[in-house]
């Protein structure tokens, strides 16, 4: 490894700073670099520098249109060094490059979305009950924590921190420490694009250390998290004793649901596709598949075809569908999952086992797995396994679906299969889920609101009231 990547504070890259990262290849097992990380001393420091640089009439009174002018010049770097961010994402987590540079497009996408959303969404005249005008305005909270998890760091930074920004906040962002390099490529840029220093600070380092410190000092006045549900209620726990507002984007166990007057060519490519891209590591991962009685056989034939013909491989190689886990510890997790799944009485019908083959061996892969045989109780049916696992059950009727679909502590998203309307009407309205997709599946936008039910989350992000997320609303009456 070379010499230690320095983190930013206050446009500055500190790289002493007492203590250290490594980030590591998933896909070969090599080390990629030795990084600075934030201790709890680091963040006071970089929260002062937040604190300092919402204040400054420099940000705090820069007129709307402006920062949408700097949210632009984001994105064009963006733009411009898409190869660098995908790398950057390619070698800590594994992803295959094709889908790192859609996630980089899609990065450039959220912080053009916002800037229009900065400059053009107004706030309101409210209906008069006296000799008044009564209108409300909306102000940044100041110091903003974003803490982001390791799946898809170039998606998840950009949505926290270009919302933020554009209403006016100065925002810290807290990488997961497998995946840290994005959100530093992401500071350099930001710099280039000329924010102010301390307007976007970036601090590597562990949820025990950097993460603690920053969800419970005094001065960070909204948390916005990405991550395992356990950690959200900490964070929850945390923000209470504070009573500072929180968004958290949590776990899932999504139902994807196939009625048999579905295309079921259609369909079995969506279900491989939602839970087999990005190796099933995915909080909307539709990962317990209900199947109509009357289609079951076909359709799960079918997707077992899907899962037998991905082409597992690094994830630079030409062809590549799925890659490897996104560490050695995340596979050692899944592989408990799947034996849990065995010893509870469940058939696998494909998958199951780290793949052969000596190209694959020094990295952290596991093969597309299908489990039948189970019921909705089984632990892989109630608990998040965050891989290329799938579970399928059979059901009857609608009443016997929606008991099976909700019957889960998540609600993040869900997907239905039919070729009747009225009935994706009934259903998608009696799921407990953020999210339905009709008739197609993992389908996402910037300009569209999400987030959980249950243990899936706080809040919604995205859309127009994503950037009001990180704003307080003020209501002022003008006598007359």
């Amino acid at each position: 490894m070379s010499e230690i990547r320095p983190l930013l504070i206050h446009g500055e890259w500190v790289r002493d700073t007492g203590a250290t990262l490594s980030s590591q290849n998933p896909a070969t097992g090599a080390q990629n670099e030795a990084l600075a990380a934030a201790t709890p001393e680091v963040v006071a420091e970089a929260v002062r520098s937040s604190r300092k640089a919402a204040a400054d009439p420099a940000w705090r009174r820069m007129l709307p249109h402006q920062r949408a002018r700097l949210l632009t010049k984001l994105a064009d770097i963006v733009a411009a060094r898409n190869a660098d961010f995908a790398r950057a994402q390619m070698v800590e987590n594994g992803k295959p490059q094709s889908e790192c540079k859609a996630q980089a497009t899609a990065a450039e996408g959220i912080y053009r979305y916002y800037a229009a959303v900065c400059e053009t969404v107004g706030s309101e005249v409210t209906p008069s009950r006296g000799n008044y005008i009564s209108m409300t305005s909306y102000e940044p909270y100041g110091v903003v924590a974003a803490i982001t998890p390791w799946n898809s760091p170039l998606t998840m930074e950009a949505q926290k921190v270009a919302a933020a920004l554009a209403a006016g906040n100065a925002v810290i962002l807290k990488p997961s420490e497998v995946t840290p390099s994005c959100a530093l490529e992401l500071g350099r840029a930001a710099l280039d694009a000329g924010f102010p220093p301390g307007i976007l600070n970036v601090l590597p380092g562990t949820g025990a250390q950097a993460g603690d410190a920053l969800v419970k000092h005094p001065d960070v006045r909204m948390v916005s998290f990405t991550g395992g549900t356990e950690s959200g209620r900490r964070i929850a726990r945390a923000a209470a004793e504070k009573l500072m507002p929180v968004a958290l984007e949590l776990g899932g166990k999504s139902p994807h649901i196939v009625f048999a007057d579905a295309d079921l060519d259609a369909a079995a490519a969506a279900v491989a596709g939602g839970i087999f891209e990005g190796t099933g590591q995915s909080c909307v991962a539709g990962s317990r598949l209900f199947v109509q009685r009357a289609c079951y056989d076909a359709l799960v034939g079918k997707v077992v075809q899907h899962a037998r013909a991905l082409a597992l491989g690094l994830p630079d190689a030409p062809g590549t569908q799925m890659g490897p886990l996104a560490s050695f510890v995340h596979r050692e997790r899944i592989e408990k999952f799947v034996a849990s799944a065995r010893e509870e009485g469940g058939e696998i019908l494909t998958g199951g086992a780290r793949p052969g083959g000596a190209s694959l061996q020094a990295g952290a892969y596991y093969e597309a797995t299908v489990i039948a045989g189970l019921p909705n109780t089984a632990t892989v049916c109630q608990q998040e396994i965050f891989g290329p696992v799938l579970v399928v059950l059979p059901f009857d009727d609608e009443d016997d679906l929606v008991a099976q679909a909700n019957d889960s502590a998540f609600g993040l998203a869900s997907g239905i299969w039919t070729g009747s309307y009225q009935k994706a009407w009934r259903v998608a309205q009696r799921l407990e889920a953020g999210t339905v997709w009709i008739n197609t599946y993992k389908q996402l936008s910037i300009a569209t609101p999400f987030g959980g039910y249950k243990d899936s989350g706080l809040g919604r992000e995205k859309g127009i009231s994503g950037m009001r997320l990180y704003q307080q609303q003020k209501s002022l009456y003008w006598g007359l």
